[in-house]
């Protein structure tokens, strides 16, 4: 007798009953289960794009999709590696029901539907709202770098495209100068009344990089005209065109160092996770983003969400008034210092010095270690600050700055009485000419607001629940789908690319969900029959 198993199906042997495909995967299986949840949404927008009059029938665009999906939650990106999943792999080939589509057929399919991917992010959103796992009570936002598809060296100034420009345009008349020579000759010897030759295929190829490059330099002058209008020296850190996805921006990395990245945003409900947008933007401001997000999630489900939670960048004043006039509460950390209670700034008559014993106690700036904007009261009906030695800061006229968002006006106060103060050196600079001012723009009452209230237990406990369900979709889309740089180029594209990647997500903890609801009922079966 041998001492090692015997195989269970002998590779040469024949069998009266082969076992089928589909028993070889168990139920529960996560495949069966997402292709459960696939045939339960309409593929109708899908199935429209295709012309079914000629060529051969189509695989289904629901088994696509399954296969790209189902990939990416197993970690796999590459359409070459699910063309050989899909012959090989019992799982993969269930899925597909036997086809196997090409890394082409794959690939174009995986960018070609937006539109149509967004109407299926949006019925398994709805479906987990119906199961009770999404609310939209309150969400979060927040967004990461992953890079581009572009080397981090491929990147070029406007002045190296030029001198690119130049050396093309050379080369071009020079193929030009040859052309003619050649035509003349041809002309002379044949006897021919004008030239049959065509443009040489090596200008036709030169003349469509110099519209490249021309297009690049435009690109590369609108992004230095806007660093100029930021208040960077262009001219002396220029604006980097990426040369591959010149749609991407040269950012900061997660890591450290510099490359050409794009910025995805998502969108998670807090009470389980689920993402209920994405986004990717082609800048490192994520705040112009904030308001059209809580938009598209009630375009999105029908019901707009109570509270957002994000990091600080998205606490601008116009986020802070948008969302207001939406009903949406923010709760954002803000760099606004209002008065605090239990200091010697909140005193009953502003007009009124504090007492020298105090001012240990007043508010100092981490960056100049002067007082801070917080040891100064505003007075809302007379349109002045009191300083702590009770002196006015009147209004004396208006500063304009321009920001990505647009120009910001801040009304500047200043204080006529330094000299001679006995907290002058803690105040400002002793030799400067103006006495101390401060700066107000128009969002600065709803910033304090928001100010005091992000000190209030309910907001510090709400504000604690933003990272978890915030930060976590992006390690399962980094870590284990493995998505740290796009696939794809351009913005359009890119974004296609991240809105599977969510969808994935969501389809990974519906598949739980439905598995672990499963398991409780067969348990409460269980019991009840007992």
């Amino acid at each position: 007798m041998s001492y090692w198993a015997k195989t269970p199906i002998p590779r040469e042997q024949q069998v009266l009953f082969a076992p089928t495909l589909d028993a070889m995967i168990p139920e529960g299986h996560p495949a069966r289960l997402l292709e459960e949840i696939l045939v339960t949404c309409s593929f109708s927008a899908w199935e429209a794009t295709y012309d079914g009059s000629r060529g051969q029938p189509p695989i289904h665009p629901r088994i696509l999709a399954g296969i790209l999906l189902y990939g990416l939650t197993r970690s796999v990106r590459s359409s070459r590696h699910l063309e050989y999943l899909t012959g090989n792999n019992i799982d993969f080939m269930w899925l597909s029901q036997g086809h196997r589509p090409d890394h082409s057929t794959l690939c174009g399919f995986r960018r070609r539907f937006h539109d149509e991917l967004k109407d299926l992010f949006k019925q398994i959103g709805r479906i987990a709202m119906t199961m009770g796992v999404i609310r939209l009570g309150e969400i979060t936002l927040d967004g990461t770098r992953v890079k581009a598809n572009n080397s981090r060296s491929a990147t070029a100034t406007g002045e190296k495209l030029k001198k690119r420009l130049a050396a093309l345009d050379e080369q071009i008349e020079r193929l030009l100068s040859e052309a003619e020579a050649a035509d003349k000759a041809d002309e002379q010897r044949f006897f021919a009344d004008e030239s049959t030759q065509a443009l040489p295929a090596e200008l036709s190829e030169l003349e469509k990089r110099k519209a490249q490059l021309e297009a690049a330099i435009e690109k590369v002058a609108a992004a230095d005209e806007q660093r100029r209008k930021d208040g960077i020296n262009s001219e002396k850190r220029p604006a980097q065109l990426p040369l591959t996805d010149p749609d991407s921006k040269v950012l900061p990395n997660k890591e450290g160092g510099y490359a050409p990245n794009y910025t995805p945003m998502a969108a998670a409900d807090t009470h389980r996770g689920y993402l209920i947008d994405g986004d990717v933007l082609a800048q490192a401001n994520e705040h112009s983003a904030t308001v059209e997000t809580v938009d598209r999630v009630e375009e999105t489900f029908g019901i707009r969400p109570e509270r957002l939670l994000a990091d600080s960048p998205h606490g601008t004043g116009q986020n802070l008034t948008e969302l207001g006039e939406r009903g949406v509460e923010l709760l954002s950390p803000i760099d606004s210092k209002p008065p605090q209670e239990g200091t010697p700034v909140c005193r009953e008559d502003p007009s009124q010095p504090i007492p020298e014993t105090e001012w240990a106690k007043l508010p100092r700036s981490k960056k100049t270690k002067k007082l801070d904007k917080s040891a100064f009261v505003y007075d809302a009906t007379k349109d002045i600050y009191y300083c702590p030695q009770g002196k006015v800061l009147g209004y004396t006229g208006t500063h304009r700055e321009r920001r990505n968002s647009g120009e910001r006006r801040r009304r500047v106060y200043c204080c006529k009485e330094c000299k001679g103060c006995p907290l002058r050196s803690e105040c400002q600079n002793v030799n400067a000419s103006r006495g101390r001012s401060v700066h107000r723009d128009e969002y600065e009452e709803q910033r304090e607001r928001l100010a005091i209230k992000m000190q209030t237990d309910d907001a510090k406990t709400a504000y604690r629940r933003r990272l978890h369900a915030g930060e976590t979709p992006f390690a399962v889309i980094k870590a284990t789908m493995g998505l740290r740089q796009f696939l794809m180029r351009g913005l359009e594209h890119v974004k296609t690319e991240w809105l599977w990647a969510c969808t994935a997500f969501n389809l990974i903890k519906l598949v739980r969900d439905v598995s672990r609801m499963r398991a409780k009922f067969a348990k409460l079966a269980v019991s009840a029959a007992g």
